[in-house]
């Protein structure tokens, strides 16, 4: 067995392990009793030693360390040492105790978060969250700041992206954004937009039949995957030929659960469009949670937010809620656009959306850039929402309780969505340029060419190149804010009648 042959041998392994990870974590969310808490810790805290003492095995260090120099080895070879090499860098930072401790701890926080949410009270959450922090604070010490505290967890869901890039970036979306929802406001009161009837329900079972249609319309692959719910909307790749996905519902907001779908299957599809050739490898891995997101929102907004969609939709629609009001595809595209401010990020519009990660992303800088006391974490929450939105949040479920990711650990996460939302307006723009009038192809009501698209562009490169490099090959220009911002500006100035 040569060098790479031992390499990759290893680096499969590791990778099965994460798998075994997925499977679990995906159970805990959705069927795993409550008693069996304690025990799922135990397991998952011991999958991520072993998983960590197999990534720091001097033998793997050696390995990528000869592999490197290697010119012999493909682009698709390169990529797997090149990304194992950080790995290994990164990880025999951290002690395998440490490790242990803290996948323990994340499982122990997630069933907190769930009950906390559901009676809508920190308190309960608060004991783990801080354990949570303080564990990251330790994390972020044993990998070391370059520059700032916040900028070591940013780098772990985009690789090199810092607050120097973020600030900037925030900034000039705010510069474009707040305006244009000003704007939207001013023309909602002499035109206000159309809404759901409030006596009106539509059946969990009804919503699961629409969805799972839409879901399959997609290109979602059944035989190699399954919907579920679960407490927050997620997306789980757990190895070739197992994608899952999860939703939640509301018998009053049927749009609740449709683009929790759409965004959870965008997800799903670079899942399963991932190159089986090089499954269980970092090359055969999604490169970036920005581009990630890129696929979900794609969906989501630029496939599911358009009349051309409800062109094909409405009879599915029609045929699960019959009692429905005589609404045209204009009348439920309005409604699925309707911009107004709102407490729950995942039901936000396209212009308060990035508002929402912005908060969150301040937040997190305070936590770990000026030591944000965890007690002051909802006061500081509902007063900048109130400040930013103009709202006063009416308890913590639709607060700072909302999102899963504190949980999970994954703080750094929330500036991606940002990322797909910049992503996916670019491709979506190089796309139209090769494809045609995207509205057009929406409205055959045969979407494969848009996956079709996808596939060889940003699914099968998988991590081969970086996020900014995967999209200039895909789009033909670096990564900008600029096709998003044109989108949004002219996609609302024609819904709204703006000058």
């Amino acid at each position: 067995m040569d060098d790479y042959e031992q390499f990759i041998s290893r680096v499969k392994d590791i990778h099965k392990i994460g798998a075994l990870q997925g499977h679990l974590g995906w159970d805990q969310e959705t069927i795993m009793p409550p008693n069996g808490a304690q025990s799922r810790g135990e397991i998952l805290s011991w999958l991520a030693k072993e998983q960590h003492e197999r990534t720091t095995d001097p033998i793997i260090g050696e390995l990528v360390e000869k592999l490197s120099k290697d010119e012999s080895l493909n682009q698709d070879q390169r990529a797997n040492v090149k990304e194992m090499k950080r790995r290994y860098e990164k990880a025999s930072k951290l002690p395998s105790e440490f490790v242990a401790e803290f996948a323990k701890t994340k499982s122990e926080a997630l069933l907190a978060w769930q009950q906390a949410r559901s009676e809508s009270n920190f308190e309960m959450f608060r004991p783990t969250l801080q354990k949570l922090i303080d564990m990251t604070k330790q994390k972020i010490g044993f990998y070391g700041i370059e520059t700032t505290p916040y900028d070591v967890l940013l780098d772990e869901f985009e690789v090199g992206m810092t607050v120097e890039d973020y600030d900037p970036l925030f900034d000039g979306l705010k510069q474009r954004l707040v305006p244009l929802l000003q704007k939207i406001m001013n023309a909602k009161e002499t035109n206000p937009d159309p809404i759901l009837p409030e006596q009106m329900t539509f059946s969990i079972e009804g919503q699961t039949e629409f969805c799972t249609k839409v879901s399959n319309a997609m290109g979602f692959d059944f035989e190699g995957g399954r919907m579920d719910i679960s407490t927050h909307p997620f997306s789980a790749g757990l190895w070739p030929g197992d994608t899952r996905f999860t939703t939640r519902f509301d018998e009053k907001d049927p749009f609740s659960c449709l683009y929790a779908v759409m965004h959870e299957t965008g997800h799903a599809l670079y899942e399963q469009g991932l190159s089986r050739e090089h499954s269980f490898t970092p090359r055969g891995d999604a490169v970036s949670l920005g581009v990630h997101e890129s696929q979900s929102r794609f969906w989501e907004n630029q496939i599911g937010r358009t009349p051309a969609f409800w062109h094909v939709t409405l009879p599915w629609f029609k045929e699960q809620f019959p009692d429905s009001p005589d609404w045209t595809p204009e009348d439920l595209n309005k409604i699925a656009n309707s911009v107004t401010p709102g407490f729950i990020r995942v039901e936000a519009d396209e212009i308060t959306y990035n508002l929402h990660v912005m908060l969150r992303y301040e937040i997190e800088k305070q936590i770990f850039n000026e030591d944000l006391p965890v007690d002051d974490l909802p006061k500081l929450w509902n007063s900048m929402f109130e400040e930013w939105f103009g709202l006063e949040v009416p308890n913590d479920t639709k607060g700072c309780l909302q999102d899963i990711h504190w949980s999970m650990g994954a703080f750094g996460y929330f500036p991606t969505y940002t990322l797909g939302n910049l992503y996916a307006s670019q491709l979506l723009h190089a796309m139209s340029n090769e494809l045609g009038d995207i509205d057009t192809i929406i409205k055959s009501g045969d979407w494969s060419s848009l996956l079709d698209w996808l596939g060889p562009r940003i699914h099968q490169e998988g991590s081969k190149w970086t996020p900014s490099e995967l999209i200039e090959n895909a789009t033909g220009m670096p990564p900008s804010p600029e096709p998003f911002l044109n989108y949004v500006e002219e996609k609302y100035s024609k819904l709204y009648n703006l000058d």
